[in-house]
C-alpha cells in the first residue's frame, strides 16, 4: 500500500496547472546556422510526417536516439579507456562510431521538427514544451560523456576525467541558466552552442568512425606558442561554447528588469532557483577532491551520469515554475542524502564506491518517476494522451469532470 502511494504521488499542485492554463510560450532563436539552414530543412523534412504521428513521440525517439550513444560507448568503454591508445585497451568497433553520428543527426532533427508538427497539426501546447525540455535537460549529460570517448584517457592527447568532469558541469549550468534567464524574463533566449554541438558531435563520430580514433591523436601548432594536443582543444571548444551565452544571459534579466519587461520578481525571489543548483554544484565539485578512494579516476562515468541525472531534475522543476509562472524551489529534497553520503564516505572509504551507485540508482529512478508523473498529470489536465494525437475522452465528458480532475491533481509534493 505505501509503495502504491509513492508510485501515485503527484508533484504538479493546483497553482502549478493554473499557470499552465495560462502559459504562452515565447522564444528568441537568433542562430545564423539555425535560421538559415536548419529551419529551412526541417520545415521541408516535417511535411513527409504523416498527421498522426505525434509530437511528443518524436520528442521521446529524438531523446531514446541520443540515449543510445550513452548506452553504446558505456557497453565498450565504460572506463574511457578504449581510444586511450593503451596497449591493455580494445578499440570501439567502427560500426559504433557510424551508429553515433546517426543517433546524433537523428536525435537533433526530431528535436527541431517535433514542435513544427504540433503546430502542424495544432496541438502545441505547454504539455509538448515541458516534455522536450525536461529531455533536453538529461540531453545535457549526453553530449560531453559520450564525446569524451573519441579522446578517452590519453595522457598526451586527451584530458584527465576531472577536467571532462568540469566540461559536463560547464555544460549544465549554461542549461540552467538559459531556463533561469526565461524565470525571470518570460523569453527563451536559445543558445547558439547547441547547434554547433550537434553538427560537431555527427562530425566527429563520423570522422572517427573512418580513419579511427587515432586520427584525433595529434597536436596544433601555434606558431612561437608551441603546440597544443587535440582534446584540449575540444575541452576548450566546449567551455567556450557553453559559457559565450552567460552575459547575454545576465544582459537580458538585467534589460527585463530595467525595461519592466519581465516578472519584476525582487532580487530573493530572482535568484530563489539558483540555490539548488549551487548545492549540488558545489557537493558535486568538493567530492572528486576529498575522495580518498580518487572516486573521479576509479569510476568517471559514474559520477558524470550522477551529476547529470540530479541536475537534470533540478531543471525540470525550475522549467515547471517558470511555464506555471510558480514561486521555485529554493531546496531540493535529496541535498541531505548528497551530503550524508559524501560524509559516510569520508567516514568509511571503503562505502564510497557502493554510495556512489547506490545515489545513482535512486536519483535515476526518482527523477524518471518525477518525470513520468508530471507528464501523466499534464496529460488528464489537458485531455491529452502523450503519444497520441487523440484526446483521452469526448470534450464534452472531459468539460463535465473536469473540476473533479482538477481537484484529484491538486496533491501537494
Amino acid at each position: 500500500m505505501k509503495l502504491q502511494r509513492l508510485l501515485d504521488q503527484y508533484y504538479l499542485t493546483q497553482e502549478h496547472l493554473n499557470g499552465f492554463d495560462n502559459y504562452k510560450y515565447s522564444a528568441i532563436d537568433t542562430s545564423p546556422l539555425s535560421q538559415y539552414v536548419m529551419h529551412p530543412f526541417w520545415n521541408w523534412l516535417v511535411k513527409f510526417f504523416p498527421r498522426w504521428f505525434a509530437p511528443n513521440l518524436m520528442t521521446f525517439l529524438g531523446f531514446l536516439f541520443g540515449a543510445m550513444n550513452l548506452v553504446l560507448l558505456s557497453y565498450y568503454d565504460w572506463n574511457f579507456e578504449a581510444s586511450s591508445g593503451e596497449a591493455h585497451t580494445t578499440p570501439i568497433p567502427s560500426w559504433v562510431w557510424f551508429c553515433a553520428a546517426i543517433n546524433v543527426f537523428v536525435a537533433y532533427t526530431l528535436d527541431g521538427i517535433d514542435g513544427k508538427q504540433a503546430r502542424r497539426i495544432g496541438l502545441s501546447g505547454p504539455l509538448g514544451e515541458l516534455f522536450d525540455h525536461g529531455l533536453d535537460s538529461y540531453t545535457a549529460m549526453l553530449i560531453p560523456t559520450c564525446l569524451y570517448s573519441i579522446f578517452g584517457r590519453s595522457r598526451v592527447y586527451s584530458v584527465r576525467p576531472l577536467r571532462m568532469y568540469y566540461v559536463c558541469l560547464t555544460v549544465y549550468f549554461n542549461f540552467f541558466v538559459s531556463h533561469w534567464e526565461k524565470y525571470n524574463t518570460g523569453v527563451l533566449y536559445l543558445p547558439w552552442g547547441y547547434d554547433l554541438s550537434m553538427w560537431g558531435s555527427t562530425i566527429m563520430y563520423l570522422v572517427t568512425c573512418y580513419m579511427g580514433f587515432e586520427r584525433w591523436k595529434f597536436e596544433l601548432p601555434l606558431g612561437p606558442f608551441g603546440s597544443i594536443p587535440m582534446g584540449n582543444i575540444m575541452e576548450a571548444v566546449l567551455h567556450i561554447s557553453a559559457m559565450a551565452n552567460l552575459p547575454l544571459v545576465v544582459l537580458n534579466v538585467y534589460n527585463s528588469y530595467k525595461h519592466k519587461t519581465g516578472r519584476m520578481l525582487s532580487l530573493w525571489e530572482a535568484v530563489r532557483p539558483l540555490w539548488p543548483f549551487l548545492a549540488f554544484f558545489t557537493i558535486l565539485l568538493v567530492w572528486p577532491f576529498v575522495s580518498p578512494n580518487d572516486i573521479m579516476e576509479r569510476d568517471p562515468r559514474a559520477i558524470f551520469m550522477l551529476s547529470g541525472t540530479i541536475f537534470s531534475n533540478v531543471s525540470c522543476r525550475l522549467i515547471v515554475a517558470q511555464m506555471s509562472s510558480t514561486r521555485s524551489d529554493a531546496w531540493h529534497w535529496q541535498t541531505p542524502m548528497f551530503i550524508g553520503s559524501l560524509l559516510v564516505s569520508l567516514w568509511m572509504p571503503v562505502l564510497e564506491r557502493p554510495l556512489l551507485y547506490a545515489l545513482l540508482i535512486v536519483t535515476t529512478f526518482t527523477h524518471w518517476h518525477y518525470g513520468t508523473s508530471v507528464v501523466n498529470q499534464m496529460c488528464k489536465h489537458f485531455n491529452r494522451v502523450c503519444f497520441t494525437v487523440h484526446k483521452r475522452q469526448p470534450e464534452q465528458e472531459q468539460q463535465h469532470k473536469k473540476k473533479p480532475l482538477l481537484q484529484e491533481t491538486g496533491k501537494q509534493d
